[in-house]
């Protein structure tokens, strides 16, 4: 085992760079992640079937991922959904 001897000022240096790429990482993490919905959440949520469901990923009205068997859906994307048959009141 080899000892090695650095001098006070850059070992702080070291430590403060440490710190700091420490202090990014952890922002990083606290940044909000994209949320997924699997089909049954999406059916839940819309109160739709499972064919309306299908209907939606078939026409492309909403994008979707699929592992496997399973679908998966990002929360971003139901809203852009919601957004696009968003019909305003019309006020008397």
């Amino acid at each position: 085992m080899e000892v090695v001897t650095i001098q006070s000022q850059a070992y702080q240096e070291i430590v403060g760079k440490l710190d700091a790429i420490n202090t990014r990482l952890n922002a990083k993490e606290k940044e909000p992640k994209e949320n997924w919905l699997d089909n049954q959440e999406l059916m839940q949520l819309l109160k739709i079937s499972k064919r309306t469901a299908q209907h939606y990923r078939d026409s492309g009205l909403i994008s979707f991922s699929q592992v496997g068997n399973k679908i998966y859906y990002r929360l971003s994307d139901i809203e852009i959904l919601l957004d696009k048959h968003y019909i305003k009141a019309h006020k008397k």
